[in-house]
């Protein structure tokens, strides 16, 4: 009941839900384990769901956690976002890649990022509500953030203005001084 985009990165996904409409709305799985598992190979046990709202050029991220890194599944549920992956596994042959994509109300699309890597996200759109669905639960002691602007990484988030941070994200380090995986 899901298509699923790889992305030039093979472990992060795009994924397509199967909407059915009709003159009443429409309807869809936003998460079954089943349909889940057989779409992408993945056997995934979520444990935690987070909202955020934010306001249009609120740029979150680039977030992850040293211990205890969590999987995250990304939806916008209402209004339009630019949502951001970077591998940050030493080992990968992928390191220090990105991959973005728009999720929206309207697109319906999600993004499976595996753990092992940062997430950040741009509200396009005048507001926008996004769920995230981790594999782990939130440990404040071991998130890190990453410049959104690291030219090492070169994300081209499509900005139009100055990106809205929290005082977390002014402060986060570069690629080259941060704390990742091996």
């Amino acid at each position: 009941m899901i298509k699923v985009i790889r992305s030039e990165i093979p472990e992060v996904l795009l994924l397509e839900p199967k909407v059915f409409e009709d003159e009443r709305g429409a309807v869809f799985e936003t998460f079954n384990r089943l349909h889940f598992a057989q779409a992408t190979g993945l056997n995934i046990d979520f444990v935690q769901e987070n909202y955020s709202h934010s306001k249009k050029n609120v740029l979150r991220g680039l977030h992850y956690q040293v211990v205890r890194p969590q999987g995250k599944l990304i939806s916008a549920v209402r209004g339009e976002i630019y949502d951001v992956a970077v591998d940050l596994r030493r080992s990968s042959p992928t390191f220090r890649g990105w991959v973005g994509f728009t999720l929206s109300e309207s697109n319906r699309r999600m993004a499976w990022i595996p753990p092992g890597f940062a997430h950040g996200l741009l509200a396009l759109s005048d507001t926008v509500d996004v769920l995230y669905k981790l594999t782990d639960l939130w440990a404040p002691q071991h998130e890190r953030a990453i410049l959104w602007n690291d030219l090492d990484i070169g994300i081209r988030w499509p900005l139009t203005g100055a990106p809205i941070l929290s005082a977390k994200d002014q402060a986060a380090k570069r690629l080259a001084d941060a704390e990742i995986f091996a």
